[in-house]
């Protein structure tokens, strides 16, 4: 699939998001509801300030596609939308490529199969070697660092890695 291709054609949506999970619930709703094509990025980005929530961006392949889409999301009622990407760092949910990043793959197969443009390894410097096993957990959420689409890793049984966000996370003082 080669390496991501950001364009000038984006949308900040700031529904009032309170977490990641319903973030990427409100990403995969817009794209289902949308009927947003394969070459859309819909990213999450934490808003810090007096009213900390996530807002979702939608990098689109046109500026027709934008203005299309920023109308329906303003008659839909979605929140504040407005243009541009709030921030350089987002984190990916919808991107080219990623309904297919399901199961175990090497590392060549999910850069090969999909818009990010490479893993990085906790703790290591070196980048894994290109036939290392990727456990997904079928949930891959890269990020954008300096123009490229970047997943970062954690080491695994096996020999395997696995996506350094869970996708069941543990909410803090869960036990408690």
């Amino acid at each position: 699939m080669g390496p991501a291709v950001v364009t000038p054609y984006a949308l900040t949506v700031d529904a009032g998001t309170g977490d990641l999970r319903a973030a990427d619930h409100l990403l995969h709703e817009l794209a289902a509801g949308l009927a947003l094509p394969e070459g859309t990025f819909g990213c999450t980005h934490l808003v810090r300030g007096d009213r900390p929530r996530v807002a979702v961006s939608l990098s689109l392949p046109s500026r027709p596609l934008l203005d299309t889409t920023r109308e329906r999301l303003a008659a839909a009622g979605y929140g504040a939308v407005s243009p541009g990407l709030p921030d350089a760092v987002g984190r990916a949910v919808l991107y080219p490529g990623a309904s297919a990043l399901t199961g175990t793959m090497t590392v060549a197969e999910l850069l090969a199969n999909s818009a990010i443009d490479r893993v990085t390894v906790l703790g290591t410097p070196e980048p894994p070697g290109p036939q290392t096993r990727m456990v997904t957990r079928d949930h891959v959420r890269p990020q954008w660092q300096r123009d490229a689409l970047v997943l970062a890793a954690t080491p695994a049984m096996g020999g395997t890695l696995v996506p350094f966000e869970a996708p069941d996370p543990t909410p803090c003082c869960a036990d408690h």
